[in-house]
């Protein structure tokens, strides 16, 4: 039975496709192949498998292309728009640093202003009270000299009654020549008096309209004192808060990073040192100063702020095109610790902060690898490169040129390896760069 199934399915196959020879004729003699309908078929089908796969790979590769043309156009546009923001965001911080410095200057002229009113205030406040002690004076001696009248007045009453009693007899003129004195001194002193007292009213009247003056002029300097104030407080709070939000956002201590900065750079004392007042200026404490105050700490902090922000790794090792193609974490059953950025070979590395290169060396499985020690514990470093262009122990800058991108080193191609480390822990390079590039 199988026998003749055989049979039946070697006759469809001769129908199907008829045994077929090939002749090789040769000088010495002639030659044929014979093609039986197995061969046959087993070679339409290889031809055929072979034709598909052509076009299959031919199609992957041409998806490939227009996949990758779109993302290089996709990462040419993002970038230009990443610059756009960052001259932006650059042109931004410039103008309010700008607006910062004019208020500053505008408060310290208005401190001066009112500094010297309020010496004016204290010089017309003393004029005052003296005008007040010449007042006292004034009307205690008139209020001697109209006691004095009064006396004299009882004396020539007695005198007249006295000339009446005594008509009858002879009329002393020395007498009378002394009282006529005593009175005419009198009536000129009493002249005198309201003069000088009229002279002091009109005096103590002048003072006190200066004072109005001066108080309407000094609260006049508190109004557009105010107004410098909220500016000042406005713009110190756009600017602070978001370089305190992105050293949070990359994991750092703010108060033990502006501690350390503060101990490098402690020098004291010019434009940004505390206001005081002598204790005893004003009989009032004035509450301008507190703001003042804390106006300056937020500049010393904006200030210590750049600082920092040059010596941490919130900028790109990589500026040139690139393509990201792994992150920070597992893979592959191990633990990845940085970022992989990849481009063409040579493309330049750079230093993403101030710091000190304490390795560049061959590094076993990193290649040609770099290390670099920034400030509060943190470290960077750069592997697999082509080049490494500097020298250990030498001082890079933020944005100098390390190295060249290559595939040294455990590399499975052309690529950037990217470490940092806190303290020696990894940590995500991302976490710096894109707190980098929210504020920068």
């Amino acid at each position: 039975m199988f026998s003749a199934l055989r049979l039946k399915s070697q006759q469809f196959l001769e129908r199907l496709m008829p045994e077929k020879r090939l002749f090789l004729r040769s000088g010495t003699g002639t030659r044929f192949i014979r093609l039986t309908p197995l061969s046959q078929i087993f070679a339409l089908v290889t031809s055929a498998a072979f034709i598909g796969w052509a076009i299959v790979a031919t199609a992957i590769v041409l998806l490939d292309t227009i996949g990758t043309g779109n993302f290089r156009d996709q990462a040419r546009r993002d970038q230009a728009i990443y610059e756009e923001r960052l001259n932006a965001l650059a042109n931004e911080r410039d103008t309010r640093a700008q607006e910062a410095l004019t208020a500053q200057e505008r408060f310290n002229t208005a401190l001066a202003q009112v500094s010297e009113m309020q010496s004016e205030l204290l010089t017309s406040e003393d004029q005052r009270r003296e005008l007040d002690r010449a007042m006292e004076v004034m009307q205690a001696t008139l209020r001697r000299v109209m006691g004095q009248r009064e006396l004299l007045q009882r004396d020539l009453d007695q005198l007249a009654a006295q000339l009446d009693h005594d008509t009858g007899k002879p009329v002393d003129d020395s007498s009378s020549e002394s009282v006529a004195s005593t009175m005419d001194y009198v009536t000129d002193t009493l002249e005198d008096v309201a003069v000088e007292r009229d002279h002091a009213r009109r005096r103590a009247f002048q003072a006190h309209e200066e004072m109005a003056n001066l108080e309407l002029e000094i609260q006049f300097l508190e109004e557009k004192g105010d107004r410098i104030f909220r500016q000042l407080e406005e713009a110190m709070s756009i600017s602070v808060k978001p370089l305190d939000k992105m050293f949070r956002n990359a994991g750092l201590n703010t108060d033990r990073l502006l501690e350390q900065v503060r101990r490098g750079y402690s020098g004291q004392g010019g434009a940004l040192s505390p206001i005081t007042y002598a204790p005893d200026a004003l009989n009032t404490v004035d509450p301008t100063v507190d703001r003042a105050n804390n106006i300056l700490a937020q500049l010393d902090k904006l200030n210590i702020y750049r600082i920092a922000a040059e010596k941490a790794p919130f900028d790109m090792p990589v500026k040139s095109t690139h393509r990201y193609t792994s992150g920070f974490g597992p893979r592959w059953g191990q633990m990845h610790n940085g970022s992989d950025f990849a481009a063409n070979r040579g493309t330049p590395i750079y230093a993403t902060a101030d710091g000190v290169v304490t390795r560049a060396e061959w590094g076993s499985g990193y290649g040609r690898v770099v290390y670099v020690k920034h400030a509060f514990g943190i470290e960077t470093r750069y592997a697999h490169l082509a080049k490494i262009r500097v020298k250990k122990g030498q001082r890079v800058s933020r944005g100098q040129r390390i190295g060249d991108m290559g595939n040294s080193g455990r590399s499975t191609g052309t690529h950037l390896h990217y470490e940092v480390r806190v303290n020696g822990k990894a940590v995500n390079p991302m976490t710096f760069i894109k707190a980098g590039r929210d504020v920068f």
